[in-house]
């Protein structure tokens, strides 16, 4: 090979040079290197590299390794000396808080301590060809910088609490587990941690009872896995991995490295490695095994909906798992041997039972401890199948082993007294079901049983079988039922035939067959490529003025107000070793990066004869780029205004959800067609004609971010979201382009309503809905739509229950059946701004569907805050039947006040209000939801009003669990819609509020100090 054909090129034995040169403490690894001279892209040197390989003389020595090339960037030494100091003090203050481990806190710390920072920074690719193909993640190389090749490592070294090295031959497929235990044979770790060649760190658990599928080391890998009884804190474990990272490839010159021990045993076979433990659903739709329930969670994110049979019970199940620790669902059970009711009144139609479920995990399973979890079926239900249980699971490789109590149905067969007595006589008796719904004050009474299984997982993946003690004897059905019950003792099997199907059988009670299937998917990861956008525009260098007179001010922008409206700032502080590593040491935030540009010097004021002379700026076709960011966007502009070095663009009703990727290509626009002086974009949002949100984009640092890769020391916003600018501050930038919003709009699309559970089966309507709004002012506006009900069967329905309260919703039958076209909504809104927190909107009309009237809402948020609280009051009629402009005798008024609370904590919301409801009841309706960071929402709600349970009906109180998601999730291309599905166990007149269009919390999510936080889950990858 042609060594010199790259400036700086040289083998191992040169790099005495580049120490004394660069003052780098480079790791003494066989290899090629490049000593970087002058800027240049990595990964042009990389693919000649290639070329110059394929074109030399075979070589004798080891071959290349570009899975583990090294950039060594003399810029990053700071931030990485003070990430080392940190880890040096984390470590010392864990020998202070235990001295009983001390000697390993010591050894560890002198392990890291004799080592020293490198400027490493991980490449996503060591393929010169790929990274020439993706410039964001091509770093461009400055002086000073160091690239290295090594050779292919043959071993791979685990890090030892001891303050030892274990240098391994490599062996293909070996686990990080049996390099760990070729060290020492009674190791005991639970989690490892691998530094791969290539600078990512990956954490596994590796133990028996905590197993997963995990990647390889390949060779070249550090593994650090201290035994469980050492008790390292996960976070220092990560950064002890990390830091050995920076060091490039484990195997090195230093003949202290050279390979101490040999594999014990071979490696296990592709076939036998270790595999994700299987999480499945049983006979009730919850984790389990049939009948019974485990202590086992689904990740967070998780939903299902599954059916299972077994005579005489068909149960249809929804669950899901909004955090890792709660699973809620709602089940609707077909009893097959008892009717619904009359049969001149509900025909041949078998009973339909509502129930929801709840399970709270007490605490995680540990290497000794088994998972706990506490579990009630049927909460708030009719109560026909109710039962509480604890339960623990312990898992054991593929097996899973589960025990628990349970009380009431799960518990029937009664063959233990209940422990609970014994702090109360009253835990020995509970009563039966009133089939009202209401909150038991039998939770966890009577007699017990204990129940139990295992889960086999075999070594065909796809396959799991399961075996089970019931602890119900089936001698207490509901309705005074009793069923065959020949052995205690269920047996299955389920058969994961997709990645989202699993199909289930099972022989149960000793005499009937089970049935069954389940539909899942983790919704936190939905997303669907956007095909559909419009191609993305090629990314471009900023255009460059001619001359710029650097006398001029750089922007007269802080004139407007220096807290509203400044660029994103791009100087990157220096970090002194010394500092305070904690701020060296911060936590990674999603943020594009930029290097400090050094501006030349100005002109003294008053010397005329430095200054540079100014060339005319090409001239801006304005309507081209609001074209081009309409195009891209599909966000409509309505001015841009210029002031300095800074432009302004206002947006009318933005339509994303994603808000980070539609700034994105609107930047790339901008960047491409704006005037070569202008530096900062602000993008300022206008919802229903109120500013909610600016967002400020530094232009170099934009271009920067997708033009090379940037390392952390460089790290700056590039987008900043900040409050918007008020209609002064607007109104005194010069406008370059106005454009009048758009005055009309419309869409036809399919409408769909259902209900299932009454008497009358599964009821649905299938319609055309055609919508349309008339813009009146910036701020005003009349909305409606007009429904044609293509097909129903809603002619079936009759409400189960009679209720005393006025028929606010029960007499839905008359209003989907009496027309086949009507008008859902007809409304006219004004919107505006009271002050800087202030909102409000005052609307009339045909409201909903079944209420017209007027109305008013205030909304106090302040910008950023995760708190707002809201008033609204509605003075409503009832409608006609026929949803036209007729209208019933029923009047009241209808409002509330709402907290709403944004709790910061695992993306977790709470919303209280209190008010009068539509029956002239008053209560409080309490709703918890989760939404997950592609913007898919879980929650649940109850409304509890002073109307009895009697006077309510079946259910006792209004209650549901919704899934709501926006279609950005499903759909090719991006759009700010979103969907809802609501369950709700049964329709009744208590706590029924008015479904209000345009609620102001929505109409400003904007201002939301989360909104670039929403994206595609292929954003963190």
């Amino acid at each position: 090979m042609n060594k010199d054909r790259f400036p700086g090129q040289r083998r191992a034995t040169y790099l005495t040079t580049c120490l004394i040169a660069c003052g780098l403490p480079f790791p003494a690894i066989a290899g090629e290197s490049l000593i970087v001279t002058q800027p240049m892209h990595l990964g042009d040197w990389l693919a000649g590299r290639v070329n110059a390989q394929a074109t030399a003389a075979p070589q004798t020595d080891n071959p290349l390794y570009p899975q583990g090339v090294s950039w060594f960037a003399h810029r990053e030494l700071a931030l990485q000396e003070a990430q080392r100091q940190q880890l040096l003090l984390d470590i010392g203050a864990l020998r202070d808080k235990d001295p009983t481990r001390s000697i390993a806190r010591d050894a560890v710390y002198g392990l890291v301590d004799a080592r020293s920072a490198t400027g490493r920074v991980s490449l996503k690719s060591g393929d010169g060809r790929w990274l020439q193909g993706n410039p964001a993640s091509d770093p461009m190389l400055q002086p000073g910088d160091i690239v290295k090749i090594p050779d292919r490592p043959q071993t791979v070294t685990v890090i030892r609490s001891t303050g030892s090295l274990c240098v391994i031959p490599f062996q293909a497929n070996a686990e990080a587990l049996h390099y760990v235990l070729a060290c020492n044979s009674h190791a005991s770790p639970d989690t490892a941690w691998i530094a791969q060649p290539d600078g990512t760190v990956s954490r596994f658990n590796i133990a028996l009872w905590n197993r997963e599928q995990q990647d390889a080391p390949a060779p070249g890998a550090w593994i650090w896995a201290p035994d469980r009884g050492e008790q390292w804190p996960d976070d220092i474990s990560q950064r002890i991995a990390t830091f050995f990272a920076t060091q490039g490839v484990s195997e090195t010159d230093d003949p202290r490295m050279r390979p101490t021990v040999d594999m014990p045993v071979p490696p296990p076979s592709m076939a036998a490695r270790s595999r994700d433990f299987p999480i499945t659903g049983g006979d009730w739709g919850s984790v389990g095994i049939l009948q019974t329930p485990t202590a086992r969670m689904n990740p967070a994110g998780e939903a299902s909906f599954s059916v299972s049979t077994v005579n005489p019970y068909t149960r249809i199940n929804v669950m899901m798992q909004p955090v890792d620790f709660l699973e809620f669902g709602f089940r609707y059970t077909d009893i097959s041997n008892q009717a619904y009711g009359p049969a001149d009144w509900s025909g041949s139609q078998s009973y339909k039972d509502k129930s929801v479920d709840a399970k709270l995990r007490l605490w995680k399973e540990s290497a000794y401890i088994p998972e706990v979890s506490v579990g009630v079926r049927d909460l708030a239900g009719t109560g026909l199948f109710s039962g509480e249980y604890v339960v623990a699971s312990k898992r054991t490789g593929d097996f899973d082993w589960s025990a628990g109590l349970g009380w009431g149905y799960v518990g029937n067969r009664g063959n233990l007294p209940n422990p609970l007595s014994i702090a109360s006589s009253r835990f020995n008796n509970r009563t039966g079901s009133d089939g009202t719904g209401t909150l038991s004050n039998s939770y966890f009474r009577g007699r017990t049983s204990l129940f139990g299984g295992v889960q086999y997982q075999t070594p065909i993946d796809k396959l799991i079988l399961k075996l089970e003690y019931d602890g119900n004897n089936y001698q207490h059905e509901p309705f005074g039922e009793t069923l065959k019950d020949k052995s205690p003792f269920n047996v299955g099997f389920v058969y994961r035939a997709t990645s989202y199907l699993d199909l289930s059988a099972a022989f149960e009670r000793g005499s009937r067959l089970m049935l069954g299937f389940s539909l899942h998917g983790n919704f936190r990861n939905a997303e669907t490529m956007k095909v559909g956008d419009p191609k993305p525009l090629p990314i471009t260098p900023p255009p460059v003025a001619s001359k710029v007179n650097m006398a001029a001010p750089r922007s007269e922008l802080s004139d407007v107000s220096a807290a509203n409206f400044a660029p994103a700032p791009t100087d990157v502080k220096e970090v002194d070793a010394s500092a305070t590593p904690a701020v060296a040491n911060a936590p990674a935030t999603r943020t594009l990066h930029l290097q400090p540009v050094v501006m030349p010097e100005p002109t003294q004021a008053g010397d005329q004869t430095q200054a540079p002379i100014v060339a005319p700026e090409p001239a801006t076709d304005w309507h081209k780029l609001a074209d081009d960011l309409y195009a891209q966007m599909h966000w409509r502009v309505v001015s841009v205004r210029r002031r300095g070095e800074d432009l302004l663009v206002e947006f009318d009703n933005p339509d994303a959800f994603y808000i980070q990727a539609t700034l994105d290509r609107g930047a790339n626009v901008l960047n491409r067609e704006a005037p070569a002086g202008i530096r900062t974009f602000t993008l300022q949002v206008r919802q229903r004609g109120m500013a909610t949100a600016t967002y400020t984009i530094n232009r170099d640092a934009w271009y920067a971010s997708h033009a090379r890769v940037v390392t952390p020391s460089e790290s700056t916003p590039v987008v900043v979201q900040r409050p918007p600018l008020t209609t002064q501050q607007v109104d005194g930038i010069d406008q370059v382009f106005a454009e009048a919003p758009k005055r009309f709009s419309g869409s036809i699309g399919p409408g769909y309503a259902q209900s299932f559970g009454g008497p009358n089966g599964f009821l649905y309507e299938i319609s055309a809905v055609a919508s349309g709004e008339m813009r009146l002012t910036r701020t005003s506006w009349i909305a409606g739509a007009i429904n044609f009900d293509l097909l129903d069967n809603y002619g079936k329905y009759k409400a189960d229950t009679v209720s005393s309260l006025p028929p606010v919703r029960t007499d839905i039958r008359q209003y989907v059946t009496s027309s086949r076209v009507t008008i859902p909504m007809l409304q006219a809104t004004k919107v505006g701004r009271v002050g800087e927190s202030g909102f409000y909107s005052v609307y009339g009309g045909l409201l909903e569907s079944m209420f017209a009237g007027v109305g008013a809402e205030y909304l106090y948020r302040p910008y950023g805050s995760h708190f707002a609280i809201g008033i609204d009051g509605n003075e409503v009629q009832q409608r006609g039947f026929r949803q036209d402009f007729s209208m019933l005798s029923y009047r009241t008024f209808t409002g509330h006040i709402t907290a709403y609370w944004d709790t910061g904590w695992q993306g977790i919301q709470a919303n209280v209000s209190f008010g009068r409801y539509l029956a002239r009841d008053v209560g409080v309706t309490v709703d918890v939801s989760r939404r997950f960071r592609n913007g898919v929402t879980m929650g649940a709600y109850f409304t509890k009003t002073n109307v009895s349970s009697a006077q309510f009906g079946e259910g006792s109180f209004d209650k549901g669990i919704y899934l709501s998601f926006p279609f950005d999730i499903m759909l090719s291309r991006s759009t700010g819609d979103s969907g809802r599905a609501l369950w709700e166990p049964l329709l009744r007149d208590g706590g029924a509020k008015l479904n209000r269009a345009y609620p102001l919390y929505n109409v400003t999510d904007m201002s939301d100090p989360r909104s670039l936080w929403y994206g595609p889950p292929s954003i963190g990858k």
